[in-house]
C-alpha cells in the first residue's frame, strides 16, 4: 500500500460518454491538486471517446477490447463475450505493471473488467455512481468494494448502506455568480432585459425530439413574448437553422454549441434539457426551474430515473419524450406565466445541490489507498 515516500498509484476506469468521462477526468484532476505526484493511469474501452479526451487532459490512458451487450439476444453477443473475456485478460495485465494501490470505477465498459480483477486482488476500490437508479455491474461490483460514492439519497437499495458516501457528481464549476452575469449574458447572446428567456439544451450532438419540439413550435415561441437561447446540437444545426429562417423568427437565438454555459444559465428563466447524471448535478446548483426530457435510448432507462428523483422533490418538471412534441412547448409557456411554481421549482432544486463533489471523491480515494 502507499506509504511515507511512495507516491500514490491510481487507476481510474470507464468512460464511453461524456456523462462518465467528466468526472473521471474532474477526479483525477481532484487528486493532482491534493496530491501533486500521484501517478494515475486511466483504462479506457478502445474506440471511445476516452481514448481521445484523456490524453488531451494531460493523462495517460489505455485501452480494453470492450464491448456492450447487444439488446434483444443478437448473435453478436457472442463476439461481445469474446471480447469482455479478452478484456479480463488485459486488465489483469495492466494492473500487475502499474501495481495501483486504488481503482476507481466510474461506470462504463472499460469499468467492470478493471474492477473485478482489482478485486479479485483484494485491492481497495472505490465506485462512482453517477445515476439514481444503479447500473448492473456496479451492483455486483459493490460487496467488495471500499466506498461507494453516490449523488442521489436512497442508493441503499442497492449497495451496502455502510459503503455509501452521498458526494455528488463533479460539475464543471460552482455557478455561484449567476445573478451578476445576467447582464453579460444578455448583451452575448443579444437578447432583450425585459423579455423572459427560456434556455433549451440539445445535447452536444443533439436531441432529435427536443429539437424537432422547438421547430415544430416556432409560430407559438414568436407570439408568445418569450425569447430563446437554442442549442441545437452540431448534428442538428443545418436543418434547425432553415426551420427559423422560413419563419422569420426574431425572438429565437441559435447556436450549435455553447461555450460560455455559465452566460447561458445566467440568462435562462426556464431551462429544458435531458436528464443526464452530471446535467442535473450541473441544473441543481444553477438553481433555476427546469423542464426534463429523459432520453429513452439510455441503458437500463437512468435518465427517467434520474428525473424522477427531482420530480418527486417538486425539484424539477418532466415531459415524457414521447410526449414531447405536443406538450414540451406548452409546458415551458405555461411555467414562464407561472411566477409562483417557477419559485418553487427554483428553491426545491436547490436543495439538492452538492458541492466540491470531485475532492470529496478524491479524498475517499486516498484515504483508501493508505489501508
Amino acid at each position: 500500500m502507499s506509504g511515507e515516500g511512495k507516491d500514490t498509484r491510481v487507476i481510474i476506469s470507464g468512460g464511453g460518454t461524456g456523462g462518465h468521462l467528466f468526472p473521471a477526468i474532474a477526479i483525477a484532476n481532484a487528486l493532482r491538486r491534493l496530491e501533486p505526484g500521484v501517478k494515475i493511469l486511466f483504462v479506457g474501452a478502445q474506440g471511445r471517446m476516452e481514448m481521445q479526451k484523456v490524453p488531451e487532459a494531460g493523462y495517460e490512458i489505455t485501452g480494453l477490447p470492450v464491448a456492450g451487450l447487444v439488446r434483444g439476444g443478437s448473435i453478436r453477443n457472442i463476439q461481445v463475450a469474446w471480447k469482455l473475456f479478452r478484456s479480463m485478460l488485459r486488465a489483469s495485465q495492466i494492473i500487475r505493471k502499474f501495481r495501483p494501490d486504488v481503482v476507481v470505477g466510474v461506470g462504463g465498459y472499460a469499468s467492470g473488467p478493471v474492477l473485478k480483477q482489482a478485486q479479485q486482488r483484494r485491492m481497495p476500490t472505490l465506485i462512482q455512481e453517477q445515476n439514481s437508479y444503479a447500473g448492473v455491474t456496479n451492483k455486483l461490483l459493490a460487496r467488495k468494494a471500499g466506498r461507494i460514492c453516490v449523488a442521489y439519497e436512497g442508493m441503499e437499495k442497492y449497495f451496502p448502506k455502510d459503503k455509501i458516501l452521498l458526494t455528488g457528481n463533479p460539475v464543471r464549476q460552482a455557478y455561484d455568480n449567476l445573478d451578476e452575469l445576467r447582464p453579460e449574458a444578455l448583451a452575448h447572446f443579444k437578447l432583450e432585459s425585459g423579455r423572459p428567456v427560456i434556455l433549451v439544451l440539445g445535447g452536444s450532438l443533439g436531441a432529435g425530439t427536443v429539437n424537432n419540439s422547438v421547430g415544430g413550435a416556432i409560430s407559438a415561441i414568436e407570439a408568445s413574448g418569450v425569447q430563446m437561447i437554442w442549442q441545437t446540437g452540431s448534428h442538428w444545426y443545418d436543418r434547425m437553422r432553415e426551420a427559423v429562417e422560413e419563419q422569420s423568427a426574431r425572438s429565437i437565438m441559435m447556436t450549435g454549441f455553447i461555450n460560455r454555459m455559465d452566460l447561458a444559465y445566467a440568462a435562462a428563466d426556464v431551462i429544458i434539457s435531458r436528464a443526464g447524471a452530471g446535467t442535473i448535478s450541473e441544473l441543481a446548483l444553477v438553481g433555476k426551474p427546469v423542464i426534463l426530457v429523459p432520453s429513452p435510448n439510455v441503458a437500463e432507462d437512468h435518465q427517467t430515473h434520474n428525473a424522477m428523483a427531482l420530480v418527486s422533490r417538486g425539484a424539477a418538471l418532466l415531459v415524457r419524450d414521447a410526449d414531447a412534441q405536443k406538450e414540451l412547448i406548452s409546458t415551458s409557456l405555461e411555467l414562464i406565466r407561472d411566477d409562483a411554481r417557477r419559485a418553487s421549482l427554483s428553491e426545491n432544486i436547490k436543495k439538492m445541490a452538492i458541492r466540491d463533489a470531485d475532492a470529496v471523491i478524491a479524498r475517499e480515494v486516498l484515504k483508501l489507498a493508505m489501508r
